[in-house]
């Protein structure tokens, strides 16, 4: 039999029988979507009683008391945003750096590599040890350095004292270390997938090293460096153990860096346990929130994330 006949006899099969694979993705992509929106529903139907009682006034409520039948946020909205926010100024500029450093050929390979998996190591190491590191390590440092600023800022709020070791600046610093390999591992994988021609191109039309990486590089990754901080700002939003250990875990608004805050993750992970009544509801309510957040970072990042790759299209 010739090959023809025999593929026409493979492909007479496989038309015959239904093709599993392709009823196995599907079902594991609809499985995927169906877990998150029952999460979300299950979210909701907790929050629900406090969603009736409290309304918007709970996001720009700055009272937290259970005791009293009190519940605002405002604080650790605020408090989930700086620590973020901190996080990423922190991470960005290192985290970009070493990845150009281990994209392009400034040291021997092996070298590279051994730098490499020594960054990347840093994802696995679970908060809990980030945490402890934070209390026997940064919090002294931030204590000290914090008296010192705020001694000389002259009264500015941003450096106010007195300085706390548990406060918000203490929770960014090492959320920065943890979003650290984050940023360095997606913005290395864009860096190094940007095609070789263009970097030939420009050193042919006579540009140096830096200005290849800085004009060509750099932003023909811009979309993979882009979702790379996306990531990094989600991880550093929704980091419960670690911040919940260094923070604070205070329900005061405060503008100083080295004051006590909180977060909305820390809140439920310090709370949840001993709640009841309207309490687990408003948790709940604080968890939707966080829920939201989320969503809306991804889909703000999605957003610019497609802006940037159209910008890119020509150079690509």
């Amino acid at each position: 039999m010739s090959m023809a006949g025999i593929e026409g006899m493979h492909d007479a099969v496989a038309r015959r029988w239904p093709d599993f694979f392709q009823w196995l993705c599907r079902a594991a992509s609809l499985a995927v979507v169906g877990v998150l929106l029952w999460i979300f529903w299950e979210i909701f139907q907790q929050a629900a009683p406090a969603l009736d009682k409290l309304g918007l006034g709970f996001l720009s409520g700055a009272s937290w008391q259970p005791n009293r039948d009190r519940y605002g946020v405002l604080p650790f909205l605020v408090g989930t945003g700086a620590t973020a926010l901190i996080a990423l100024l922190l991470a960005f500029p290192p985290g970009l750096a070493i990845a150009i450093f281990l994209s392009e050929d400034f040291l021997p390979r092996p070298v590279r590599q051994c730098i490499r998996f020594v960054v990347e190591l840093l994802a696995a190491i679970p908060s809990v040890v980030y945490g402890l590191w934070g209390i026997f390590v940064v919090i002294p440092i931030v204590q000290s350095l914090g008296t010192w600023v705020s001694e000389r800022s002259g009264g500015f709020p941003l450096f106010a004292g007195p300085a706390y070791g548990n406060s918000l600046l203490t929770a960014g610093i090492v959320l920065a270390l943890m979003v650290l390999p984050t940023i360095t591992a997606i913005s290395r994988a864009a860096l190094v997938a940007v095609p070789r021609v263009l970097r030939e191109g420009a050193y042919a039309l006579g540009a140096t090293r830096w200005e290849t990486i800085l004009g060509v590089i750099l932003p023909t990754a811009a979309p993979g460096v882009v979702a790379a901080t996306i990531l990094a700002l989600g991880r550093a939003m929704g980091e419960t153990m670690a911040v919940a250990m260094l923070i604070g875990n205070s329900p005061r608004l405060s503008a100083s860096l080295f004051a006590p805050s909180g977060t909305l993750a820390s809140l439920l992970a310090n709370q949840f346990g001993e709640a009841e009544g309207m309490q687990v509801s408003a948790l709940m309510y604080a968890a939707l929130l966080l829920v939201a957040l989320t969503l809306l970072v991804n889909f703000g990042g999605e957003l610019v994330l497609r802006y940037t790759e159209r910008r890119t299209a020509g150079i690509r």
